[in-house]
């Protein structure tokens, strides 16, 4: 065990993020907040399945009454209530009752659809995280937030539901593909963008040791930028105010999300909004020119995309316009006036997001 990050609710301890480099100490954690000789569903995706499950099912066997495992195809497409009737049907024949435990082993949609799942079958019971991406461990996995999709719009349906702990084996993000890592790397960085200059800065001096995934260096990398989340989820933890920050790159990248018919990865997605709100940032005066161009250009050398090719603008605006964080009709943008100060912006105009687009639109750049 490497480092523990305790995480409050209502300015009380709520749970412990558990830093490691393997499973090791994941049956004595269990056994920690009490769970021991209880029964233990584990719910996995398609993909990590065949590299995980039984590693940990081996160790939940030594301290579970039972341990039944639900596999749902992998994918943001799978995220919906389809997939959740089928784990509450399984927990019900093998009669879960509000003293037993989800486990959620994988990425973000894993974890948010167990952390649903718990939060709605009979009227909530535990659960833990064990994310093994960059995304859910950075990012995703922190906060409670859980939910699903509803007909393709992006985390329509769930609720604020707190996991008893969070376990992180850093050794897993060596197992990712290029796409999945610079994904969630989209998270980390957003973290220092919004919040933390010093943090953006280390990230920029350690690019080799990142890009080689040296585990220490991961490990340190998650650690501080959940501490970032952890600050922020603290304050807010349902997202009344502050909280809203997490979502700088969001307003535009989950509607180029949705567009693209989820063929892009989340993070792609968020980092395309990066360049979009930092272009929205210069052209309110926000930020200088100089500014826009190093949040922009810093993408590249981790593998995000700054660009797309051919982009209907007003299709991604409608879709901007249907996302659950429009308020009163209003759009909420998180603009930013430095690297690492963001702020909440209500005031951003069609006209402005359309601007944006193009402005990632390389079709349309090619052509000037």
């Amino acid at each position: 065990m490497e480092k523990i990050l305790n995480v409050c609710y209502q300015e009380k301890p709520c749970y412990d993020i558990v830093y490691s480099k393997d499973f090791a100490e994941l049956g004595e954690e269990i056994k920690k907040i009490g769970f021991e000789n209880r029964k233990i569903c584990l719910i996995t995706d398609s993909n990590v399945d065949g590299l995980y499950s039984d590693e940990v099912c081996d160790i939940l066997n030594k301290v579970a009454k039972a341990v039944i495992k639900c596999v749902i195809p992998a994918g943001e497409k799978n995220k919906n209530l389809d997939e959740i009737n089928k784990i509450y049907e399984q927990l019900i024949l093998n009669r879960f009752d509000r003293h037993d435990l989800i486990v959620a082993l994988g990425g973000g949609v894993v974890g948010d659809m167990s952390g649903f799942t718990a939060a709605t079958y009979l009227r909530g019971i535990a659960f833990i995280q064990i994310p093994t991406t960059l995304l859910a461990q950075s990012d995703s996995s922190i906060g409670g937030k859980t939910g699903v999709d509803y007909k393709g719009y992006k985390n329509m349906v769930g609720a604020f539901y707190m996991p008893r702990l969070v376990y992180m084996n850093i050794s897993t993000l060596k197992t990712l593909d290029g796409r999945q890592f610079a994904s969630g790397f989209a998270e980390v960085m957003k973290h220092g963008i919004i919040k933390d200059s010093e943090f953006y800065t280390w990230l920029i001096d350690n690019m080799y040791e990142i890009d080689e995934r040296d585990v220490d260096t991961l490990l340190e990398m998650v650690y501080r930028s959940c501490l970032v989340k952890k600050a922020v989820v603290e304050k807010d933890p349902t997202e009344k105010g502050e909280r809203a920050l997490l979502n700088f790159g969001h307003t535009l990248g989950h509607a180029i999300e949705k567009y693209k018919n989820f063929e892009l990865m989340h993070g792609e997605c968020i980092s395309l909004g990066f360049v979009a709100a930092a272009f929205i940032s210069w052209k309110k005066g926000l930020l200088s020119m100089e500014e826009y161009y190093e949040v922009r250009d810093m993408l590249v050398p981790f593998n995000l995309p700054i660009s797309l090719d051919s982009i209907d603008a007003e299709e991604v605006i409608r879709l901007t316009k249907s996302d659950k964080k429009a308020d009163a009709d209003k759009i909420k943008f998180i603009l930013i006036k430095k690297i690492g100060r963001a702020v909440i912006d209500t005031t951003v105009t069609d006209d402005e997001m359309r601007a944006a687009l193009e402005e990632i639109d390389w079709s349309k750049k090619a052509n000037e």
